[in-house]
């Protein structure tokens, strides 16, 4: 006879967790969508344009490029001001941050809340005012904050507990970017790091639920809308020959940005740094506009095949310059979108030499193909890399040849590369520890004598 309680039985536990799941992708796709409506909303407000609707044809580039030299610069004095100051007060007086990876492999779950919504609505707000970093992690925080609150009063089980908290993150991503494939490869890819089956099934469901969600205020749209793309033998050879070279760039942005933010203050430096920062941005937004936000604009102009090799080379060194000196002052966001588009414009460069030696593709074809490939090394997520880029785009069939090859080469590169540099840091720290063993038994020796 079972005399378990009905809260212990299999079907109740079931139960519980299917509405947890169903909780976790609604609560994901609304909070999705307000931090995406308010994003649209500080855009149009800090630049002045489209004022009468928050979701709107003018992009964010359009509303940069047309708006005044003195409205820029007070939008980035703006973002300085709120980004030293926020982030400041947050460390100051918040309670310690957890990340969704820290979370997700703890014995407790949850995420400070307070700290949390304040975390992610700094992100989203300076991203609006013009900040280069990306504005993915504010929704997969709120996410992952909301399924681990809901998962604990479920009385889940920790295991459980973790694979929601997971699975909030990857909602929160597929609600703000309408890529309900992309944010569960995202949680068992990247988060979780398993295909089972239980786990599958909670992330595609979670996921997709939040994605229809967010249609309510943001409409079924996708990223970017780019031309026909046609697979050609230029193309898929230039995929052979240029995936390390993604790889290697990769590599060197993973290293640059992570130095970065190990050294980023803060104390009370913080406000500061961040205000030289991003007025310094602000007077090359003057000249570049493209610069401004997360790195959408430039990428969409890349895969439009508009851009010359010249301003995309230009564009790219200065992306990648802005976007290391605000983590490096202090500032936060994701690096998906400025990913992304790093490397577009280094395939538009790429790929331009290229046509000189074999022409007959467009720089929007290479664009593409190289923007994944610099996406799936850098943040280490092949196979979420490549169906993001075919979310993001609505790329055809056939590009995902290029785009398989270009991203293997990529990846391959950057583990190869980060194994040898691991292999000889620890070579020179062997050679240092056994220096400095010498060096004490030489001193022991001399003391004997």
């Amino acid at each position: 006879m079972n005399t378990s309680p009905i809260s212990d039985r299999p079907l109740t536990r079931y139960a519980r967790l299917v509405a947890v799941a169903a909780l976790t992708g609604v609560g994901a796709g609304l909070s999705g969508m307000f931090l995406a409506l308010l994003l649209h909303a500080v855009q149009h407000l800090a630049y002045g344009y489209s004022l009468g609707r928050v979701i709107s044809t003018e992009s964010f580039l359009s509303g940069v490029s047309a708006a005044s030299y003195s409205r820029r610069l007070m939008a980035f004095a703006l973002c300085g001001a709120v980004a030293g100051f926020g982030w400041w007060a947050l460390y100051r007086w918040g309670r310690p941050l957890v990340s969704i990876r820290e979370a997700v492999r703890s014995e407790d779950p949850r995420m400070p809340a307070s700290s949390t919504l304040a975390h992610a609505l700094l992100q989203i707000i300076t991203v609006a005012l013009g900040s280069p970093l990306g504005r993915e992690v504010a929704p997969r925080e709120v996410g992952a904050l909301w399924s681990g609150w809901i998962a604990q009063r479920a009385g889940l089980s920790v295991t459980d507990q973790r694979v929601m908290v997971a699975c909030g993150a990857g909602a929160g991503l597929a609600a703000v970017y309408n890529v309900p494939l992309g944010g569960a490869l995202f949680v068992l890819e990247v988060l979780l790091g398993t295909f089972e089956w239980r786990v599958s099934v909670l992330a595609l469901f979670t996921s997709a639920l939040a994605a229809v969600t967010a249609w309510i205020g943001l409409g079924n749209e996708h990223q970017y809308a780019v031309p026909q793309l046609v697979l050609s033998a230029p193309l898929f050879v230039w995929s052979l020959v240029c995936g390390p070279f993604f790889g290697l760039a990769a590599w060197c942005f993973v290293r640059l940005t992570g130095q970065a933010r190990a050294r980023a203050p803060k104390d009370a430096r913080l406000p500061i740094c961040a205000s030289l920062n991003f007025m310094l941005i602000g007077v090359l937004v003057l000249l570049y506009p493209q610069l401004a936000g997360n790195g959408k604009g430039a990428a969409g102009l890349s895969f439009d095949s508009d851009l010359t090799i010249g301003l995309a080379a230009t564009l790219l060194v200065l992306k990648v310059a802005i976007e290391v000196s605000s983590l490096r002052a202090g500032a936060e966001g994701g690096l998906l979108t400025p990913g992304l588009t790093n490397g577009a414009l280094l395939a538009v460069v790429l790929g331009g030499l290229w046509n000189i030696i074999w022409p007959g593709t467009s720089s929007g074809e290479f664009a593409v193909v190289g923007a994944g490939a610099f996406l799936a090394a850098s943040m280490q997520m092949p196979l979420t890399a490549i169906v993001l880029m075919v979310e993001f785009t609505r790329a055809g069939h056939d590009m995902l040849v290029p785009m398989l090859l270009s991203t293997t080469g990529s990846v391959a590169a950057f583990k190869l590369l980060a194994k040898a540099v691991d292999v000889r840091l620890q070579a020179t720290q062997q050679r240092t520890r056994s220096q400095g063993q010498s060096r004490i038994g030489a001193v022991r020796g001399e003391g004997q004598s």
